[in-house]
């Protein structure tokens, strides 16, 4: 699964885009540098029954944006990206 799939699939389950997780993340502080991936992991968890594998998606955007490595862009690999930015504004608005 690409990294946009992951949170394709997770707006599809909350109802919440990733850019929307990102506010609520600012508004708890978790988009501190120094908070722990589990605090975040288990927040999505706990309120919104996201697994890990979903959980670390959202916290790759809450902490470092919508960039990704281009290692995996165009790869062929399992979880290939076709761009190095994800989209975080909702799938009903994508380009």
């Amino acid at each position: 699964m690409s990294f946009q799939a992951y949170l394709d699939k997770i707006e599809d389950k909350t109802g919440l885009t990733p850019r929307q997780f990102i506010a609520l993340a600012q508004e708890r502080g978790y988009d501190s540098p120094d908070t722990k991936a589990g605090v975040i992991l288990e927040w999505l968890k706990q309120d919104y029954e996201l697994g890990r594998g979903h959980g670390m998606a959202l916290v790759h955007v809450i902490k470092n944006g919508a960039k990704i490595s281009d290692k995996h862009v165009g790869s062929g690999g399992t979880h290939q990206d076709e761009s190095d930015t994800l989209w975080l504004d909702g799938k009903a608005n994508r380009p």
